[in-house]
């Protein structure tokens, strides 16, 4: 998935709150929108370079989003938002072998107690499919969350439900850097969402994990990672 438009480079300041950051471009400040709710702080270092998304809106508070931060011979993508459509994109291009036969992407679909993020449809039984997006890599192993999530704990409820009314049910871990080999859930940070997790899985959910290759200009899918439940 390529960005919209060009990316700007620029110096992260501080983080104000859940979604907004303070930020230089040149020397001088702008407020930032941050569009991911986990904690970030492995990423978000003062005077670290992040590249920021250019946004016009009538409605909007900030120029920019926050999309690129820099790591240690990489990028990663800090913006949340982004595991849905890409992880749509890669079905619609044959891309997936895990869910190869689906035609069909819509988005957004109310189960139960939940909005899960994708309905696929195709050959055999229709599949709800739930993204994650996972920014905390250490030593190699990918950690999902970085802090509680009742709200992921919930979209795990509506798997299990739907799996059980013959849906098929997943659950993508998207991890929006290169450096991860492997994925776990993160007990230290939310040990109820591991536990769901490991339920879920026992029910029939699908646990899939895959890593992520990122430039300057694009964002793409990369290979499924092995998963330590």
């Amino acid at each position: 998935m390529r960005f919209d438009a060009p990316l700007r480079e620029a110096v992260f300041r501080e983080r104000l709150n859940r979604f907004l950051a303070l930020a230089s471009i040149d020397g001088e400040p702008h407020f930032v929108h941050v569009a991911n709710s986990g904690r970030l702080r492995e990423l978000l270092v003062p005077g670290v370079p992040i590249w920021l998304a250019p946004r016009v809106g009538i409605q909007r508070k900030t120029r920019y989003d926050l999309a690129l931060v820099a790591l240690d011979g990489g990028l990663a993508s800090a913006d949340a938002r982004l595991p849905s459509p890409l992880i749509a994109e890669a079905i619609q291009a044959g891309r997936l072998e895990a869910f190869a036969g689906y035609t069909e992407v819509g988005r957004e679909f109310t189960f139960g107690e939940s909005r899960i993020d994708l309905l696929l449809r195709g050959e055999g039984a229709p599949c709800l499919l739930e993204t994650k997006s996972v920014t905390l890599v250490e030593d190699g192993l990918a950690l999902f969350p970085d802090s509680p999530t009742l709200r992921g704990a919930k979209h795990l409820r509506s798997l299990m439900a739907a799996k059980a009314v013959d849906y098929r049910a997943a659950v993508v871990f998207v991890i929006q850097r290169a450096d991860a080999r492997c994925f776990a859930p993160n007990d230290g940070a939310d040990s109820f969402f591991g536990g769901m997790l490991r339920e879920a899985a026992g029910a029939g959910v699908e646990v899939h994990a895959y890593g992520c290759t990122i430039a300057l200009d694009e964002i793409r899918l990369a290979g499924p990672l092995p998963i330590h439940l």
